[in-house]
């Protein structure tokens, strides 16, 4: 009865020690990597980088990065800096931002399409570390609010 016993907790113990990487993994992942909220111009807000930002598309397809207080409200750029390139790999589109009217604008429009790739390297001081953010810029209406899909908060998938 011992050894059966014995054997029974060594099988129990061993088939839980899959169970214990996962839980572990659980505890330490249980938060969300890519929060979704948008800013202040209906835009997609990036948390990667302190101050965060702010990444919108205005209508003539230049980009405004716009950085965010404590209260997620506009606050003008300082000493930050940010250079971007989108679309094709084969044709790229590479931009630069200047100061203009308390936010960082593109001297470039985005690219034709619906869906542009965008590589985005932000420093937040000079003697900061770059930092890269890659997504699609997607500019087709959410069905279901009234942003662009890049900036979609919605909980449908993306």
């Amino acid at each position: 009865m011992k050894t059966l016993l014995s054997l029974s907790m060594a099988v129990l113990g061993f088939a839980l020690i899959p169970a214990l990487p996962a839980a572990e993994k659980e505890k330490h992942h249980s938060h969300d990597h890519e929060k979704r909220e948008s800013g202040p111009n209906g835009g997609r807000v990036v948390f990667s980088v302190e101050p965060h930002f702010e990444f919108f598309v205005m209508p003539d397809r230049k980009v405004k990065i716009t950085f965010l207080g404590e209260d997620k409200k506009a606050i003008a750029p300082t000493d930050q800096t940010v250079s971007a390139i989108s679309g094709k790999r084969s044709k790229p589109t590479k931009m630069e931002f200047t100061r203009e009217a308390g936010a960082l604008v593109s001297d470039k429009p985005l690219p034709e399409g619906e869906r542009v790739p965008i590589v985005l390297r932000v420093k937040a001081s000079p003697d900061a570390k770059t930092v890269t953010e890659k997504f699609t810029v997607d500019m087709a209406d959410c069905a279901e609010c009234d942003l662009k899909e890049y900036a979609c908060v919605c909980d449908h998938e993306h």
